[in-house]
């Protein structure tokens, strides 16, 4: 057996058993792929798939656990793959990060600036979606590590650990009735349009559970994934704004918009940060952890990493 037919195997499986696809994938000749899977299978002594004539079925009970197999082995491959780069360009590399828009904006401009002053050869690559999308770039390894505050604790697949606290903060013209009260209800931002996040980002979760518990159905009249949109469209008068206090902070008095906190209407939430489950980082990644975040360490990180816990409180 060797790691061209462990890659055969595995990318099968992701290209739904279709092995034509399989072979543009791996830039190879769908009767070669065919050939080497059957080879492995005999070796193995069971079949990994199930046949229709020459096509693939399914996925065998035998060929499950193969497969969960080749996983180990193709993520301790690109470690090793990862150390040897460690140590023979020690101080140089890309360093991927998956992130959300409010988390690029606002919350690594400052960490991303000190980690190139550290390290001058690393370059930067920032990927931006949503939660999910974050989790997955991790998962495939097109990412070193993930920011984002939903879904990366939710992934088997991810460690993760909390990173930083923060609250959903209103923003208003400053002519706006709302923008008087210092302590602001569900009910009066009940009584106003509202412009806040897709459900699917900044926790926008916190937002509706909390409307919903005490029975008031909001008017959001527009959703948007980035927080700087939402500032734009309060501006123009059409609603009230639910922000990330991040989005807000650089707002100077006096500014067109005034903004008043909501945690206690919508309580903390936790932006946590995310690496594959048993990857090899290389040092700036853990330096970069540490810029992010003064809760976090190398030997934290590397407790975590082990697999002596999946989470740390804040």
């Amino acid at each position: 057996m060797n790691l061209h037919q462990f890659r055969f195997v595995q990318e099968a499986a992701r290209r739904n058993l279709n092995l034509t696809e399989t072979a543009k994938a791996l830039h190879t000749s769908q009767p070669g792929v065919s050939k080497a899977i059957l080879e492995f299978e005999e070796e193995l002594g069971v079949d990994i798939f199930s046949r229709h004539g020459k096509r693939l079925r399914h996925i065998t009970e035998p060929g499950h656990q193969v497969l969960k197999a080749i996983e180990i082995i193709m993520r301790e491959v690109g470690n090793l793959k990862r150390i040897g780069a460690e140590f023979s360009r020690q101080d140089s590399g890309t360093l991927s990060i998956a992130t959300t828009h409010t988390q690029a904006r606002y919350v690594l401009p400052s960490p991303v600036a000190k980690l190139r002053r550290q390290f001058p050869q690393v370059n930067v690559s920032l990927h931006q979606g949503n939660p999910e999308q974050v989790a997955s770039m991790l998962l495939d390894e097109s990412a070193d590590v993930g920011l984002a505050t939903e879904s990366l604790a939710d992934h088997e697949g991810l460690i993760s650990l909390p990173c930083y606290e923060w609250q959903h903060v209103m923003v208003v013209p400053a002519e706006h009735p709302l923008a008087q009260v210092e302590r602001v209800s569900l009910e009066q931002l009940a009584a106003f349009p509202l412009i806040s996040y897709h459900p699917s980002f900044t926790g926008r979760t916190r937002i509706d559970r909390a409307f919903a518990m005490r029975r008031l159905t909001p008017d959001v009249v527009l959703e948007a994934i980035d927080s700087d949109v939402i500032k734009t469209y309060v501006k123009l008068g059409m609603g009230v704004g639910i922000v990330a206090e991040m989005a807000v902070q650089e707002e100077t008095p006096g500014a067109d918009l005034v903004w008043r906190p909501l945690g206690h209407l919508f309580g903390q939430n936790v932006a946590r940060i995310a690496f594959k489950r048993g990857t090899y980082l290389r040092n700036y990644v853990y330096t970069f952890a540490e810029l992010l975040s003064s809760r976090l360490n190398r030997p934290l990180l590397e407790r975590a990493l082990s697999g002596e816990a999946s989470d740390y409180e804040l």
